[in-house]
């Protein structure tokens, strides 16, 4: 059965990145990556994004919102289908999401 191409590049990116050498390896190497016991110890103004139709991390980053209890500066932007922003990454709406980040620095930084 042929992997389709965003499989393929999320497999061998990941390979790349965490630099190893199999799919299995990288599954195995992710399974430390987590946010359990760090994320209530976060305080700098923190972004969090998350597309609405999102089939790589469904939910995930609501809930890493949630779980920023100490920090006094955050924020929740959801992309939505609606705007052409509801894949992962927003892909299809790259600018808006420039846009959306930029404003949030902006806000941030003159605070």
């Amino acid at each position: 059965m042929a992997m389709n191409y965003s499989a393929r590049w999320g497999y061998t990116h990941g390979m790349w990145a965490f630099g190893v050498n199999t799919p299995f390896e990288l599954i195995q190497k992710t399974l430390d990556y987590n946010l359990k016991d760090i994320a209530e110890k976060i305080k700098c103004p923190t972004l969090i994004m998350e597309a609405e139709k999102d089939e790589n991390f469904p939910g995930q980053p609501k809930m890493v919102y949630d779980s920023l209890l100490g920090c006094n500066s955050k924020k929740y932007l959801k992309f939505t289908e609606e705007e052409g922003a509801g894949d992962h990454c927003h892909i299809a709406a790259l600018s808006l999401a420039n846009q959306r980040v930029i404003d949030w620095l902006d806000d941030t930084m003159t605070k």
